[in-house]
């Protein structure tokens, strides 16, 4: 099963805390690793759950709130140092291109890899696609001009049936097209049923991160049915009022989205500092969406089971 991975490096809200670090995660897509957000202390975490600066192809940042940006300096010039190589895609908005190209210009003027900038806007958009995966970027409600990320793995390949290749002494050249579906065709022109040679592939899996927001029909429509939504929960019930006066969400509004928009598994997070104990957060999102956890630094998830 090919590796689709969440790591969460940072689950706070705008204040570091001895608990929490801002918002930063890495989904680790076929060992290629796609930060979603970076706030200060993502390249601790990064050493810290052993994860390689070297397989980072890509950097998602949701809005220039420092919470969720201000680790990207300090990041790049670490990946500098280390001679990271290759090409590194950072998604932002012209604004976050404008700012941190010229922190770049500044501090990092001899870069061994190349930064290339994707500008992106609030409107839904295929940000990012390869053969694995496709990328797409949502409105959030937000104080600023904000995204949430959709991840959707594309189609896999079909397995190989070892002892059915070998019976029809299937030439290794043939194998990527039976991979792909194709039947296969005898020397002697027999079509062996590509079924006979292969089992279904995969599932896809699908991902999607919603931070910060206000509760959203929007948001709804743009996570439908996916296996695993990641929603920020700043506060709990109790303080609605205020947290959708700073257009952010409850606990129970995360939960809310996730029930009606299918979803298979919530994690919560994005918690504010004034609470040491998550856990009445977990409640009250468990009592509208069963199927939720909490978010922490150093939790790893495998999206490819529920």
């Amino acid at each position: 099963m090919t590796r689709f991975e969440l790591n969460i490096l940072g689950c706070g809200s705008a204040t570091s805390t001895l608990r929490h670090l801002p918002s930063c995660q890495v989904l680790n897509v076929r060992d290629h690793l796609m930060m979603i957000d970076c706030g200060e202390g993502a390249q601790l975490e990064m050493r810290r759950q052993r994860l390689k600066f070297s397989r980072l192809t890509h950097i998602f940042l949701s809005h220039l709130h420092g919470d969720h940006c201000f680790g990207l300096p300090g990041l790049l010039s670490t990946l500098a140092l280390l001679g990271k190589s290759g090409t590194l895609t950072i998604h932002t908005f012209a604004d976050g291109k404008e700012q941190f190209g010229r922190m770049l210009d500044y501090f990092c003027r001899e870069m061994p890899f190349t930064v290339e900038w994707d500008v992106i806007g609030t409107r839904t958009a295929i940000v990012h696609e390869d053969n694995a995966i496709k990328v797409t970027a949502f409105p959030l409600r937000h104080r600023v001009p904000a995204v949430g990320f959709r991840f959707d793995e594309k189609p896999k390949l079909r397995h190989i049936k070892p002892e059915a290749v070998q019976r029809w002494q299937v030439p290794h050249h043939a194998m990527n097209s039976l991979r792909q579906g194709s039947d296969y065709i005898t020397p002697d022109g027999h079509t062996v049923p590509n079924a006979e040679l292969t089992l279904p592939p995969d599932p896809c899996r699908s991902y999607a991160y919603a931070s910060d927001t206000m509760p959203s029909r929007r948001v709804v429509h743009a996570v439908e049915g996916v296996d695993w939504l990641y929603h920020e929960a700043t506060y709990a019930q109790d303080c609605a009022r205020q947290a959708h006066a700073r257009y952010h969400s409850t606990a129970r509004d995360a939960a809310t989205v996730a029930r009606d928009a299918g979803v298979g598994q919530l994690i919560i997070g994005h918690f504010s500092n004034r609470y040491d104990d998550e856990t009445p957060l977990l409640r009250e999102a468990q009592e509208v969406f069963p199927a939720t956890r909490l978010a922490a630094e150093g939790l790893v998830v495998d999206l490819n089971h529920d």
